[in-house]
């Protein structure tokens, strides 16, 4: 059977769409010191403009920030800003900050002394793929805006963010959360492609050309009625060669990955449409009963999807087992049947998220 090459990878990264919690430009003088609370479920980055300052994230190597560097915290871990290791910190909480716009605030700090620059930012991924692909980076993610293979795009990117944070123009607030955005995203792409951590499971699978574009499949099409034999014949395998390199690979069943996944989209579904029926949700990803798909939600996420829903922060409860199977799978419960017939489904195409962020969680970042 002959097919279309895909970029498995590069799909996954094209589902790193950003939602702006927050954006702040930090005026730092030394001495200073801040200390930034935990966001669960937020990435947080600081893109060093002038100046110079330590980054401490308890159970990591202190890191020394200089003029271009960028650093991102992608698990929302609490952590420090500091002119030099063990200086005293404030809390962003108790600090006054000029608020520019909804999403975009100007922090000063500091004892007068040498002063400091850079752009900070905490953002949430939506698409479930972002989201399995962020479980897997590692605590701290610094990149050298001086090394051979960053200089280019990292100066040319930050130079314009220093001369749009310096006079905030019209439309300027909109031109530096882009680029932002962008500095995140080549940042996740260079340790992809530098770490060898990224060569393994889940992201290793990616790179598989017939294991890689199964999962594509199943992540662009999760309302099909899949089986492992209607997925090796898509990738022109043999029925048993496909399902023991995919487990080999990914680390768990075909079967069970396609059935995580399709409640991992529901999830997002019904954090965006809070008046959607569960038996039409359930009914666009193929299943034929509330039932069976309740039952399947309730064995991946640990909770009933009328919880899910009603819960603040769903993904608090579940941020856990979601990191888990991001990285070697769970063997230990079987997945609902697949549903016997999704013939007709519309495209699960997840809509754009309309759920309102909240202003605490803005000004906490």
């Amino acid at each position: 059977m002959s097919w279309t090459p895909v970029d498995p990878l590069g799909e996954a990264l094209h589902f790193l769409r950003m939602s702006g919690v927050f954006y702040c430009r930090s005026e730092f003088s030394a001495p200073f010191g801040l200390e930034l609370p935990p966001l669960p479920d937020c990435l947080m980055f600081h893109a060093v403009t002038a100046g110079r300052c330590w980054l401490e994230v308890k159970g990591a190597a202190s890191r020394l920030l200089q003029p271009g560097d960028l650093a991102v915290v992608p698990h929302g871990a609490g952590h420090r800003l500091v002119s030099e290791p063990g200086a005293r910190t404030a809390k962003l909480f108790d600090l006054p900050r000029e608020q520019v716009s909804e999403r975009y605030e100007i922090l000063c700090h500091g004892g007068g002394g040498a002063p400091a620059s850079m752009i900070c930012g905490a953002v949430r991924f939506d698409h479930p793929a972002a989201r399995h692909l962020v479980a897997l980076l590692p605590q701290v993610i610094a990149l050298d805006a001086w090394s051979a293979t960053q200089s280019d795009w990292m100066q040319s990117t930050l130079r314009l963010m220093i001369a749009e944070a310096k006079e905030l123009k019209p439309g300027g607030e909109t031109v530096i959360t882009r680029l932002a955005d962008i500095l995140v995203v080549q940042a996740i792409r260079s340790w992809i492609a530098e770490d060898p951590a990224a060569q393994t499971g889940w992201l290793g699978a990616l790179h598989d050309p017939q294991v890689g574009r199964a999962i594509a499949l199943v992540h662009r099409e999760p309302e099909r009625a899949w089986s492992v034999a209607a997925l090796a014949s898509e990738v022109a395998m043999s029925r048993s060669a496909f399902a023991a390199r995919f487990t080999a690979l990914v680390g768990e069943p075909a079967m069970q990955y396609v059935a995580r996944w399709r409640m991992h989209v529901a999830l997002d579904w019904l954090r965006a449409e809070e008046r959607a029926p569960l038996a039409e949700l359930a009914s666009r990803l193929g299943y034929q009963s509330e039932a069976a798909f309740s039952r399947a939600f309730k064995r991946f996420l640990g909770m009933s999807p009328g919880a899910a829903r009603s819960s603040p922060d769903p993904l608090g409860g579940v941020r856990e087992a979601a990191t888990a199977a991001a990285g070697t799978g769970s063997r230990s419960s079987p997945p609902d049947a697949a549903p016997s017939s999704a013939r007709g489904a519309p495209r699960a195409t997840p809509p754009r998220s309309a759920r309102a962020r909240s202003r605490s969680a803005r000004r906490g970042a």
